[in-house]
């Protein structure tokens, strides 16, 4: 009776210790949350501008906007899709997005917080479109309280940058909005979905980026040598479509090369570069699995 006292003093002091122990972790995970920026600025949340008031609080709690002083908080309106990338100017604007700066090299790091609606573009399509529009090396977090397509918050990210300072061209954005609207557009054809968009817009921009076609003829060969690789059936019209836009992408000034690098990046899992932001999900998949075996030791103490 002695020795099983003993066994089970020895379990109590060791949960205790972990106890001990996991707590700072904890704290400091929510401190880090907190932290100022003092080198690249606070975060920058962008709010569409037909968000009732209590949809902007409700949009504030999906992007886990503690403490507004903390942030960055700006409006885009459907002046500025007209001004920015020649949209409608009577449209209604519910898409927002948090967007964290990051250092040069990080890459971008997308994400849709409410999927269930943000119903039409993907983190792929919106990290193509922003590498095509010149938007690096951020973390940007997407929501709508209600179901949206999503195209909106794109014009959103460009203000936030225009409000830093950065001066972003109007020919990029255009086109990149363009390639967001071909890219929703050939996902609800038969045969394709998001997934597959996706990749093939990659997968061409990589080629691009190999290749570095000078003329009409050779963006072309691309396309199709990717269509046939992927197994891709489009009409002539489509084919057409994604001509045109890549080639009005070849004519820009754009570094395919650093944009193959960080297409490459995303490519990996968007998941897993979020443990920078929603912490080392290994670590903590440990010490459930510790406390799992732990319990059960502690149940067949008992029972013997």
């Amino acid at each position: 009776m002695k020795f099983k006292m003993r066994k089970f003093l020895i379990l109590l002091l060791t949960l205790g210790c972990l106890f001990y122990i996991a707590s700072p972790v904890l704290a400091a995970n929510d401190d880090d949350n907190e932290v100022i920026d003092e080198k690249l600025g606070l975060p920058i949340v962008v709010y569409g501008e037909t968000l009732s008031d209590s949809q902007k609080e409700e949009v504030r709690k999906i992007l886990n906007v503690k403490n507004p002083d903390n942030v960055e908080e700006i409006i885009v309106t459907a002046d500025d899709l007209a001004r920015l990338i020649d949209g409608n100017p009577n449209s209604r604007m519910f898409s927002s997005a948090k967007i964290t700066l990051q250092d040069k090299g990080k890459g971008l790091v997308i994400k849709r917080v409410t999927p269930e609606n943000i119903t039409e573009v993907t983190e792929e399509m919106y990290a193509n479109a922003m590498l095509t529009a010149g938007v690096e090396n951020a973390i940007v977090e997407v929501a709508s309280p209600v179901k949206v397509t999503g195209h909106s918050a794109l014009v959103g990210i460009y203000k936030a940058y225009e409000s830093r300072g950065q001066t972003l061209d109007k020919g990029r954005m255009e086109v990149a909005n363009e390639e967001l609207d071909i890219a929703t557009e050939l996902a609800d054809k038969e045969g394709l979905n998001d997934e597959k968009v996706g990749e093939l817009l990659t997968e061409i921009k990589k080629q691009i980026a190999e290749q570095n076609p000078v003329t009409r003829e050779e963006v072309e060969q691309i396309v199709e040598e990717q269509l046939s690789k992927m197994e891709i059936q489009l009409s002539p019209e489509d084919r057409q479509l994604l001509i045109d836009l890549f080639e009005k992408m070849r004519s820009l000034d754009i570094d395919f090369g650093n944009v193959k690098q960080q297409l490459e990046d995303i490519s990996k899992d968007i998941k897993d570069k979020l443990q920078d932001v929603v912490g080392d999900e290994g670590f903590w998949d440990s010490v459930s699995n510790f406390f799992k075996n732990l319990f059960e030791s502690i149940a067949n103490f008992f029972k013997g």
